[in-house]
């Protein structure tokens, strides 16, 4: 195959063929030749910037296209110091790759060369330099076109709750089944002995495009990612001898029923020992409570019960739960909820009903519950409010996201709970009717998804002169004391200021009478959005007790809406005590502070503060990828996170926030070890959509 590539591949002058898919994406590279030259400069669409490397061979630029696409022509405008001599490769996770073309008598200037392969990485590697500078080139350009390969790859974990079976465990609460759970502090750990596997019956054959491994400390070093029709015999998907452990994102092509991992080199001298392992396919996936699946509703299908009057036997407005009445169950804001009263509710049976203003014929109706959710329960409908059919019925509720197809006619639908889940009452995020006939509602429209390919919408390249403060037409200062028991108080700017050398400074620091100071800044009076790709190039500060993060919050905070319910989205943190580790993660509700979604990046023996990294997010209306340097390590899928942790809050505007606190519950407070001051830089924070 490899050699069919390389065949297929002409060198043309001709124009470059299909969509522009590399402009403002995430660029990397092995080296530059200094700060003025940098990776993303030949990915900007200004030909009076360039990428340099440093003069030695071999070096390479590698450009992220954030999918899978069809590349179709690489169009290369080298600057005097041109490769004689290099490849294009292409690449599913930015690790192993794949010629697609290859010379060793280039001559420069302008090229653009005709292709013919995919992957969401690619790049130029250069072996022989044509002078004794290094590599150079103003504009590096990728076309060819969206949604080839493994672009129909879902996003849903096919692997949530399946039976899992395992070579060996190494204890009772360690089960195969603890990497299936959709919970992120159980695992599964084997024997201290190679090889051992872990595989997952998926139920059925499926076209499996992914996988995601969350490794425990104990990972494995070398593994494969195997299928099989039938759990006996194994086909390889994805082989590698140099896993990096933490989260690993693999795009893979492969079908069976059986999906498995299978380790033959530990990395330490325990065993295995995976937190989740999670499978994509390339089509969709059914789940949810007892008696429904996650399908879409029917077609010609409405949401009737969009604001509709609501009654329920009991509500809270009091304690933990101030304003749970029956109508947040159908506002549609995933981060209000209807529960009942906490001093006469807390009892079997209990009720939520709507009108749905007129005679409807029921078709679907999904429930997001609360912790205090149903084991037993009815959906009912009535003509009049006061006489009821069960259209549906169940005594094994799962709790969290139940979708439900049911068949059904009535002005008035309820959910009738006769057994509780645990000692408290009921509680539904969301109670959805979907339908025809009611007198339905039109419900808030959806925001729209970014455009593809994305275009750069905003930006700070924070290139002031030194000793400047950020542009205030972009950010406005945080000030005051910080939360979370941090220690410092963040001040008006004195503490965040420009180096005059392209960088943006926030420093932590200890002042003459024993107090710290820092600097914190956001974009919400100025700019708020939702969904795109979002990244910033930092270099962390560092020691004990330092707590530098890059992140986002729900637009709605400074309006009233109290946190968590607005969402928080942290693309950063890093916490000085756990040097090569930075964590991205999710905060709603339903899942905050130590029990918010997410996942370390670990650079095992690092240190991040020693170097500058790239820190993004990719974010649309199913589903969050975080990545660093264009590794994407961690994806958070509206479907898994509703079905195992609760409602997702973040389809609506967000603003950025750049912080550098000092002390807080996470890191603790600074001590003899700490290093005063510390700063955290900022070379750039970008917005494509």
């Amino acid at each position: 195959m490899l050699a069919a590539f390389a065949l297929a591949v002409t060198q043309s002058p001709a124009k470059a063929a299909g969509t522009l898919l590399s402009q403002g994406r995430t660029a990397t590279s092995s080296s530059t030749e200094n700060a003025g030259t940098p990776a993303s400069a030949a990915v900007d669409g200004n030909t009076g910037t360039r990428w340099s490397s440093a003069a030695a061979d071999p070096q390479w630029l590698q450009v992220d296209l954030g999918a899978t696409d069809t590349i179709s022509s690489v169009t290369l405008n080298w600057e005097t110091a041109y490769a004689k001599a290099f490849k294009i490769q292409t690449s599913a996770d930015g690790t192993n790759w794949t010629d697609i073309y290859s010379t060793t008598t280039a001559t420069g200037g302008n090229q653009t060369l005709t292709v013919n392969g995919s992957g969401r990485y690619v790049r130029l590697y250069g072996t022989v330099r044509a002078t004794q500078y290094g590599y150079s080139l103003w504009e590096f350009q990728v076309y060819g076109s969206t949604g080839a390969g493994n672009s129909a790859c879902g996003t849903v974990n096919a692997a949530l709750n399946k039976t899992a079976t395992a070579s060996s465990t190494e204890n009772a609460g360690t089960p195969a089944s603890s990497a299936v759970d959709g919970n992120n502090g159980t695992r599964w750990s084997s024997a201290a002995a190679d090889p051992q596997w872990l595989q997952v019956d998926l139920g059925s054959s499926q076209n499996i495009c992914g996988v995601q491994l969350s490794w425990e400390n104990a990972y494995a070093k070398a593994y494969q990612i195997q299928v099989s029709a039938n759990g006996t015999d194994w086909t390889n998907a994805y082989s590698t001898t140099t896993g990096p452990g933490a989260t690993e994102l693999i795009t893979l092509t492969g079908t069976g029923r059986y999906i498995r991992v299978y380790g033959t080199q530990r990395a330490t001298a325990y065993g295995y020992s995976l937190w989740e392992f999670q499978v994509f396919t390339g089509g969709t996936t059914t789940g949810g409570g007892t008696g429904g699946t996650t399908t879409p509703p029917p077609t010609g299908a409405k949401l009737l019960s969009y604001n509709k009057p609501a009654t329920a036997s009991t509500y809270q407005d009091a304690n933990s739960c101030t304003g749970c009445t029956p109508s947040k169950a159908f506002d549609e804001d995933p981060a209000t909820r209807w529960a009942t009263s906490d001093s006469n509710g807390w009892v079997d049976p209990g009720w939520i009903a709507v009108d749905l203003g007129a005679t409807a014929h029921i078709s679907q109706v999904v429930l997001q519950w609360d912790p205090a959710y149903a084991v037993a329960y009815q959906i009912q409908t009535s003509a009049d409010g006061t006489n009821w059919t069960s259209i549906y019925s169940t005594t094994t509720g799962k709790g969290f996201k139940e979708t439900l197809n049911v068949d059904g006619n009535g002005r008035y639908v309820r959910m009738y709970g006769t057994a509780r889940s645990n000692g408290y009452g009921y509680s539904l995020w969301t109670f959805d009717v979907y339908g025809t006939g009611g007198n339905p509602t039109a419900p808030p429209a959806a925001p729209p998804n970014p455009g593809n390919p994305e275009h750069l919408v905003w930006s700070d390249e924070f290139n002031g002169a030194a000793g400047t403060k950020p542009d205030t037409g972009k950010w406005t200062q945080d000030t005051g004391n910080g939360q979370n028991g941090e220690l410092e108080t963040y001040t008006n700017g004195a503490n965040t200021t420009m180096d005059g050398a392209g960088n943006l400074v926030i420093e932590a620091r200890k002042e003459a009478n024993g107090q710290y100071t820092s600097g914190r800044i956001n974009t919400s009076d100025h700019f708020n959005f939702t969904y795109g790709h979002v990244e910033a190039r930092i270099k962390v500060s560092g020691t004990q007790g330092l707590w530098p993060a890059f992140w986002m919050l729900g637009s709605n905070f400074k309006t009233g809406t109290p946190w968590p319910n607005s969402g928080e989205i942290d693309i950063m943190e890093h916490v000085g005590k756990v040097a090569d580790s930075v964590y991205s993660t999710l905060h709603a509700p339903a899942y905050n502070g130590g029990n918010g979604y997410g996942s370390p990046y670990t650079l095992a023996g690092s240190d991040f503060a020693s170097d500058f990294h790239t820190y993004a997010v990719d974010w649309d209306s199913t589903h969050m990828t975080f990545s660093v340097d264009g590794h994407a390590f961690f994806t958070a899928d509206k479907a898994t996170v509703e079905a195992t942790r609760g409602p997702w809050v973040y389809d609506h505007p967000f603003y950025i926030i750049l912080n550098n606190a000092v002390g807080g519950d996470w890191p603790g407070a600074p001590d003899a070890s700490t290093v005063f001051p510390q700063r955290m830089l900022i070379d750039y924070v970008r917005v494509s959509q």
